[in-house]
């Protein structure tokens, strides 16, 4: 048995692996509050992780009904660039800023200048730094709260904090730590003379966790937590992971020729690539993967963020959404939704709000807004798939994931603008799924018996054939209108 841990943005997930059955057989999860402010603030306090951890580790076990002292190992998947900055004791000096925090995007900017413009960061990093990355969040840190910089002894990601609590270990690895902005993409090592220019009073050399290989673990269970928790302190706590780097494994994309899309919270599409990928202007990110590979990758910001938010307004169910896409035609009758709602990250609009345009007399109606939006959210998605595309990563098909894949409508929708056939995976946690699977590769591997990951994903991940869509013909050429009359609208507004 295995267990699986995903630490996002509105909850902690836990899944129970049986390995030998070769499925899920439990599942929990412990929602998180958030701290939402003006100015791009959201924030979280790392203890409400661990609360929802382990509300998520009873819950699971119970739906299992095994005995915890069956877990062989776990792996902990976690939502990227989230800035945890721990004193001497391991405890936090300012609450965790989150991937979707954007008051940094002024340091992001200064230090964009700093490394010699947006080429100078690709020359040394690999990527350019987005102000959601964990290196502007430090600056911020040391700007505003000059005492909590202070008191800084080490910087983990959510996921890193998290194997810390675990294991007592302060360790990262390569995938996660290709979103903090200080760390090589193409070297795999810690840009020490980049954090340097971000902290010049810490020793980059003792604040930076250690680095470990993707196939490797952080270390045991602590003994003390092992038995207040119920498992074995001989429990194998692999390297982990950042969230959507768990994901490629959970959905079977470690190897080229693969693409994974996330509807959450935000939106991603990744591929898998042997080589790294780094594009012109940086809006691919080169991260790299956990399994050994590279992660070419694209994030925007507003997916069932933005549906929720006008849902919200509407007052409608998610039953009563899905029947105004039916009702309205696509391109909503020209209705637009600029669905910018907490900034932008592709395209890079850190400050950007949203819009909605094309409103008449004729065509508001609260249809055409659900539809405008969701079409919105997707459009992002495809700007960033056409980035990819660029660079050779042609999707034969599409294995979709997140809160949105549940919506039979948003499936065909995205088969038809990215123009590709489109199936979930049977797991819907991808990310927890695929930490759990990174666990017993890691678990294996120190048993002696050396696995490939890849062997272990095959016969594991699982495709639902009732959860695909295949694109439609004429509805891909009416999509095709109503994505070119986005991208002119985005032009005209100077964000492209």
């Amino acid at each position: 048995m295995y267990l699986g841990v995903d630490c996002g943005t509105q909850s902690t997930k836990v899944v129970v692996f049986d390995s030998g059955a070769g499925r899920v057989i439990g599942e929990g999860r412990g929602a998180h509050r958030l701290i939402s402010e003006a100015g791009g603030r959201r924030e979280q306090d790392p203890a409400w992780w661990v609360e929802a951890f382990e509300h998520a580790l009873a819950q699971a076990l119970s739906n299992a009904n095994i005995d915890g002292r069956a877990i062989r190992a776990m792996g902990v998947s976690g939502q990227q660039h989230g800035m945890v900055a721990l004193d001497k004791a391991g405890v936090p000096v300012y609450p965790a800023k989150l991937w979707n925090d954007t008051e940094a995007y002024r340091e992001c900017e200064a230090l964009i200048e700093q490394l010699g413009g947006e080429q100078g960061c690709l020359d040394r990093l690999g990527i350019i730094p987005q102000p959601g990355y964990t290196a502007p969040k430090l600056a911020w840190l040391r700007a505003h709260h000059p005492d909590a910089y202070r008191r800084i002894d080490c910087v983990l990601l959510p996921h890193d904090y998290l194997n810390f609590y675990l294991t007592g270990e302060r360790t990262a690895e390569f995938g996660d730590a290709s979103g903090t902005g200080y760390f090589d993409t193409r070297t795999r090592e810690w840009a020490t003379d980049v954090f340097e220019r971000l902290a010049p009073e810490l020793d980059a050399g003792h604040v930076l966790p250690r680095l470990i290989e993707a196939c490797s673990p952080v270390g045991r269970l602590r003994p003390d937590l092992a038995a207040r928790l119920g498992l074995e302190p001989s429990v194998l706590v692999s390297s982990g992971g950042g969230d959507n780097m768990m994901g490629a494994i959970g959905t079977g994309n470690i190897t080229p020729g693969a693409l994974t899309m996330s509807l959450g919270t935000s939106g991603t599409v990744y591929g898998c690539s042997d080589a790294p990928v780094i594009t012109d202007n940086g809006l691919a990110a080169n991260f790299c993967s956990s399994h050994g590979n590279w992660l070419p990758l694209i994030c925007t910001m507003n997916v069932t963020s933005a549906t929720e938010q006008v849902r919200a307004l509407l007052g409608c169910s998610l039953e009563d959404f899905g029947a105004a896409l039916e009702r309205s035609p696509i391109g909503a009758q020209g209705v637009q939704v600029l669905p910018f709602f907490n900034g932008e990250r592709v395209p890079r609009l850190p400050d950007a709000t949203a819009s909605f345009l094309g409103l008449s007399s004729n065509n508001t109606t609260g249809d055409n807004l659900c539809r405008a939006v969701m079409e919105g959210a997707t459009f992002g998605l495809r700007y960033g798939l056409d980035l990819l595309s660029a660079q050779g990563l042609e999707p034969s098909g599409i294995r979709l994931v997140g809160g949105g894949a549940k919506s039979p409508q948003w499936r065909q929708m995205v088969a038809d603008v990215m123009n590709a056939p489109v199936i979930c995976p049977r797991i819907g946690e991808a990310a927890a799924f695929g930490a759990a699977l990174q666990a017993q590769w890691c678990h294996l591997n120190d048993q002696g018996e050396p696995v490939a990951l890849s062997d272990l994903c095959a016969k594991a991940v699982s495709l639902d054939e009732a959860a695909s869509a295949a694109p439609v013909r004429e509805r891909v050429e009416a999509y095709e209108v109503a994505y070119r009359r986005y991208l002119a609208t985005l032009r005209a507004q100077g964000m492209i």
